[in-house]
């Protein structure tokens, strides 16, 4: 459950941020305003009920702190290794462990899961993941924990993102700011929570009860057809509002997240859609599981064909994507559905392709929309 559907959450939110805006105002330290206003949010987010305190909740909130101090040691011990020299095989440990927690929330029964799970565990093991990633490509010497534990749990993406990275949310943890930065900080904080209040709460709840809840219970091939296009442009408006809320939030706080959405039904191919569609987990994929994959076979020669690697990286990629999601069948129908997308335009664009059919970009736009939707159709599970 994303906390932004949560009008309580921003009763909590609304104290906290005045709290922020006061701190900012009197100049205290970034890394306290952002430390200490992930704490509080976060307790609220999962301790407190319309009851009060109970066992459960606070079961809850240690959950949370647990994971991330959790993933502090096993980087910290990474950390420490690899300062003494190049260890693949510790690298490769470091993000097996890592991924245990979020693996065991995945594939274990419900009643096991619930050991470990919480909202949000995997965004936050992916930022998690990014963090031993640098400290392998040496461009993390240090690793204090609660800038790490700020990273990993930053209130307003925990649960539906953005996925930051690490040596871009320091230089916002680390860097004083000034009043005039505050007022600008809060005037692109207004406009994308504004954004966020229209996207969220008024066309997603307008497209929902007047066209996707009526064509869910259609049948036929005429009611599938609409329950695609009402999922899928539903589907861009909920997730971009709550982005754009998580987005706001943070630069009250000062920290200035990557924009998420950049007009995804305006790309005029499949490889274009990805760099605008849910563009932080795209361009996590891409850096870390594409381009290292591509990089290690090439300096191997683990392939004959040149384009092999690019194409093999491309079905990885999605495949770890389609399984982020959930194990569900139609998760991982849908991250090779779009790997079979990207291959085929990757072949059609070949540079040394002599012969291409050229389309104009308006017939690129509504191709790549109707296959985009085609592909939310198998994410909604609505045809398993």
């Amino acid at each position: 459950m994303n906390p932004f559907g949560s009008f309580l959450y921003f009763g909590l939110l609304l104290y906290v941020l005045i709290a922020v805006v006061a701190a900012r105002l009197f100049s205290v330290r970034p890394r306290i305003i952002i430390f200490v206003s992930t704490v509080v949010v976060l307790t609220g987010q999962y301790a407190l009920t319309d009851h009060g305190l109970s066992s459960e909740p606070v079961r809850n909130v240690a959950r949370v702190f647990v994971f991330a101090i959790v993933q502090w040691v096993i980087a910290q011990l990474f950390l420490r290794v690899r300062a003494a020299g190049k260890n693949q095989p510790a690298f490769y440990a470091a993000v097996a462990l890592a991924l245990v927690p979020l693996a065991w929330e995945k594939f274990s029964p419900s009643s096991a899961a619930h050991v470990v799970a919480f909202a949000g565990i995997s965004y936050t093991t992916f930022r998690a993941l990014d963090a031993i990633i640098c400290i392998q490509d040496k461009l993390i010497v240090e690793l204090p924990l609660t800038e790490f534990v700020a990273f990993v749990l930053f209130f307003p993406a925990i649960s539906a993102g953005p996925i930051d990275r690490y040596r871009r949310f320091r230089t916002d943890y680390e860097q004083e700011r000034s009043r005039a930065d505050l007022l600008l900080d809060l005037d692109r904080a207004t406009e994308r929570i504004f954004r966020g209040v229209l996207y969220s709460f008024i066309v997603a709840p307008l497209i929902d009860f007047y066209w996707l809840a009526p064509a869910s219970r259609a049948r036929g091939v005429l009611a599938l057809a609409s329950y695609t296009y009402a999922y899928s442009i539903h589907l861009f408006f909920d997730f971009a509002g709550y982005s754009a809320f998580a987005i706001g939030v943070g630069y009250i706080v000062g920290v200035r997240s990557l924009e998420n959405f950049n007009r995804p039904f305006l790309a005029t191919n499949i490889a274009d859609f990805w760099n605008r569609w849910h563009i932080s987990l795209s361009s996590w994929l891409r850096d870390h599981v594409y381009g290292r994959f591509v990089l290690a076979a090439k300096k191997g020669r683990w392939f004959t064909g040149r384009y092999t690697p690019g194409y093999i990286g491309s079905i990885l990629a999605f495949g770890l994507m389609g399984l982020w999601h959930g194990p569900s069948l139609h998760y991982l129908v849908y991250g090779m559905y779009h790997a079979t997308l990207i291959v085929g335009h990757a072949m059609y664009a070949r540079p040394d392709r002599v012969r291409r059919v050229h389309i104009p970009p308006f017939v690129g736009r509504v191709l790549t929309f109707n296959a985009v939707c085609v592909g939310f159709l198998i994410f909604s599970g609505r045809l398993f």
